[in-house]
């Protein structure tokens, strides 16, 4: 079992270069596919606290049920949030990396490279073209 988790989308470009990374770095990570497998109330909250954002912060607002649901409204408590995001795990934005040297939102895919414990082994291009991580392994500073 590995000691790198993401919460993972493939049909997400962000989330796909954000694992492709991680492998990079010659790990092979835990990966939940959080559309089929979501986290648990308990496990929501954890992440939550782990990256020290807000409920709100961690809301996709780009998705049909943020909109019929009314969550542009700063009318619900941070537990109706977690319970919309529970109910519908396409609201938990994405992806969520998890390692020993701390938890993420990784939008962009590069902010991974800041709790990896392996560097990179080798130049890395985003699906976009954009690259991010040069032959050396070391992070291009944009």
């Amino acid at each position: 079992m590995s000691n790198v988790t993401i919460y993972h989308n493939p049909a997400c470009g962000t989330s796909r270069n954000t694992l492709e990374l991680i492998r990079n770095s010659g790990i092979e990570p835990t990966v939940i596919l959080y559309l089929e497998t979501p986290p648990t109330r308990d496990e929501l909250k954890k992440l939550i606290a782990d990256m020290g954002i807000t409920v709100r912060a961690l809301l996709r607002k780009n998705v049909e049920p943020y909109e019929q649901l009314g969550l542009a409204s700063d009318t619900f408590s941070d537990e109706q949030l977690i319970a919309f995001m529970l109910q519908h795990p396409i609201l938990i934005n994405r992806p969520i990396v998890v390692t020993p040297l701390g938890t993420l939102l990784c939008r962009p895919s590069e902010i991974v490279l800041d709790i990896l414990t392996n560097g990179q082994r080798g130049a890395f291009t985003k699906e976009d073209g954009e690259q991010v991580v040069d032959e050396q392994g070391k992070k291009i500073d944009k």
